[in-house]
């Protein structure tokens, strides 16, 4: 029977993604773990029995989430709410998201936390695909991730030297391969097989390769992002603008795809 402190996987997906989502903490045993290294999308991994070391770095609410959602992540919420957080338990751990065929993230595909977080470079300048694949990242992957925009000639070399993962430039991991951009890849890669997600890289796809005729949102992303652009020299007040635009078309993507809006109403008269 599900605790009340409790939040199912149904329940969970539904706010995976979102600006508000909790943050989900993966407290497995090291060798679980191993047996089946992947997580829940934006899950940190942390040890359960060192809960007073990390229990600060988590904002006002929390998931966490073990093996089937026992002993280790009942505990570890205990503990969380005694310090004030709003800490789940995700019923039936990580056995029963999977069961529920909800995505997982391969742990391989991770890269390291450097700093306390992910670390990721790119040209300065952000308009399309490199203000789509921070979003991902931070939504569904890493919320504390870091983004450097730099001189582009400088991309790989910064990269090296301050730990960090190169994207969106030629020649590396984590950029366009054929008729995919960088975001379709990282969607692929980083196992987030979702539906509505699946829609986004299509608008993206369209108007970060300038083919218009892939849906017909992507004359309005690309017109919406470019006037930001427009509107900030500066890169992170870009990313800042561009995560509240990405954030309204995954629901509309979500949620609102059927929906219309006409106005005068059908009873309005002349």
């Amino acid at each position: 029977m599900p605790s009340f402190v409790s939040i199912s996987s149904d329940k969970l997906i539904r706010l995976v993604g979102t600006p508000g989502a909790p943050r989900i903490v993966d407290v497995r045993d090291q060798g679980a773990f191993d047996s089946d290294p992947v997580l829940v999308p934006g899950a940190i991994r942390r040890e359960w029995s060192k809960v007073g070391s990390w229990s600060a770095e988590l904002g006002p609410s929390a998931v966490v989430v073990c093996q089937k959602g026992k002993k280790l992540s009942e505990g570890a919420a205990a503990w969380l709410r005694t310090e004030g957080i709003d800490a789940e338990v995700l019923d039936g751990g990580i056995e029963a998201w999977r069961s529920a065929g909800f995505p997982v993230v391969p742990a391989k595909a991770l890269p390291n936390e450097a700093h306390g977080g992910s670390v990721w470079v790119t040209r300065s300048r952000p308009k399309i695909d490199r203000i789509a694949c921070p979003w991902l990242i931070r939504r569904f992957v890493d919320p504390t991730a870091r983004f450097l925009f730099v001189a582009a000639g400088e991309v790989t070399a910064v990269a090296e030297r301050f730990g960090g993962q190169p994207f969106d430039i030629e020649g590396v991991h984590w950029s366009h391969r054929g008729e995919l951009c960088t975001f379709d890849v990282m969607i692929e890669e980083f196992g987030l097989d979702l539906q509505p997600l699946r829609r986004l890289a299509t608008i993206v796809r369209g108007a970060d390769t300038a083919r218009l005729d892939l849906a017909p949102e992507v004359a309005g992303l690309l017109a919406v992002l470019l006037g930001l652009s427009r509107m900030h020299s500066d890169d992170l007040r870009q990313l800042e603008a561009g995560m509240i635009v990405y954030d309204a078309f995954y629901r509309w993507c979500r949620d609102a795809t059927d929906e219309t809006h006409n106005w005068p109403s059908k009873g309005a008269r002349s």
